[in-house]
């Protein structure tokens, strides 16, 4: 037992002092915009989303296209479970309890997960399971920066699979690579008119990453707590519903708040299921923060100083005020990147050199994904971290 112990340290060590080190570690990357080279994986595709639909159709044309990315998403998700409980006995009672959870989601959640079913021919469960998986397991950074002009723009790369299994043969996550074909760009639309535009994995009907445009950016990152979203969905099962999926808020933000303030404080005050990170950027000077919360309530709002030269905010997934983990310091290598590209020279393309340089870039990272409010302009690229890259 001792000597398992000490070799669970040693790797520990060898993880935590490798990705201060070249070339897990890289100076900041420059001219990587417009995406080129072994870190861009490819484009990402335009689905529009109608919500004068009803629910179950809204996401037909999206399905259709990527049913089998999808169905091959849901059966690593079953190879993983079965190599846990090799009876099949987990996914068997997912197919089986998950179902009845469905209609107990707030509206339109519940009825657009069914119409997902429906079109990919997946078991309502697993789809069930598929959109509670980012409650709990999604890793990022994400960035809102001022320039000198007072333009806003915002940054985030997608980060998600840690601990789901390990392809040994191509050094990647399985679960990472399986994502990246789902990537889809979505156009919400009501009367002809875009209400809001996302970056979402297709099957998954909250918002991780969305524009409302000429009015407000969001993304939403994890807080890893002991009172996490495990919690919360327990609470959920067993009938207490008090509280609000963080990706559905999210949704419900960018389709019905309309002013910066207005989401701010929807996002600073509603009862979530987990802990959560919203990093928000507004289209006026100053406008931009991270909110900071645990499941009941606001614990800090961080936000766009020009007076104290805080001319950006970033968040990976730790507490601002608290040294990040020592496995995982994205926020000193992103920091530094923000620093030396200097508030003067701040733009999307040099946001993205931001994001691009690694450990921010790690092999976890699915997509990045590039907002200015002004504009009312999203664009996004599927990554890839090429070997040597940091895990996560």
């Amino acid at each position: 037992m001792g000597h398992c112990v000490l070799l669970t340290l040693a790797a520990l060590f060898t993880v935590a002092s490798t990705q201060f080190i070249p070339p897990y570690t890289e100076d900041c990357r420059a001219q990587m915009y417009p995406p080129n080279g072994p870190t861009f994986k490819g484009g990402v595709s335009w689905y529009t989303v109608d919500l004068d639909l009803p629910p179950s159709k809204r996401w037909s044309a999206v399905i259709t296209d990527k049913k089998t990315e999808l169905v091959n998403m849901i059966q690593a998700i079953r190879d993983l479970a079965n190599a846990f409980v090799p009876s099949g006995k987990l996914i068997e009672l997912v197919d089986i309890t998950l179902p009845l959870m469905v209609d107990t989601l707030p509206s339109p959640f519940g009825e657009e997960i069914k119409g997902i079913a429906a079109v990919s021919g997946i078991p309502l469960g697993e789809v069930v399971l598929f959109n509670i998986f980012y409650e709990v397991f999604t890793v990022c950074t994400s960035v809102v920066a001022e320039d000198d002009k007072g333009n806003l723009f915002h940054g985030r790369n997608l980060d998600f699979g840690l601990f789901m299994g390990w392809d040994v043969k191509n050094k990647s996550w399985i679960i990472s690579e399986k994502l990246k074909p789902l990537v889809v760009n979505l156009d919400f639309k009501k009367n002809n008119q875009t209400v809001f535009k996302s970056t979402n994995f297709a099957g998954y009907v909250g918002m991780l990453t969305g524009i409302k445009p000429h009015m407000f950016t969001l993304t939403m990152n994890e807080r890893f707590s002991l009172d996490g979203g495990y919690i919360g969905i327990l609470e959920w099962i067993l009938g207490k519903r008090d509280g609000m999926w963080m990706s559905f808020l999210t949704r419900s933000v960018l389709e019905n708040a309309n002013s910066y303030e207005e989401a701010k404080i929807r996002l600073a005050q509603t009862k979530l299921l987990a802990p959560a990170y919203f990093i928000l950027g507004g289209n006026q000077t100053g406008q931009g923060c991270i909110i900071t919360r645990s499941r009941l309530l606001s614990l800090d709002i961080l936000e766009i100083d020009l007076k104290l030269d805080r001319w950006y905010v970033l968040e990976t997934n730790y507490d601002h005020w608290k040294e990040p983990l020592f496995l995982d310091d994205r926020r000193t290598p992103a920091k530094k990147c923000m620093n030396q590209t200097s508030q003067k020279n701040i733009s999307l393309k040099t946001m993205y050199d931001v994001l691009s340089t690694k450990p921010v870039l790690n092999k976890l990272t699915t997509y990045t994904t590039l907002m200015q409010v002004s504009e009312g302009t999203l664009e996004s690229y599927i990554r890839d971290c090429p070997n040597p890259c940091m895990p996560w």
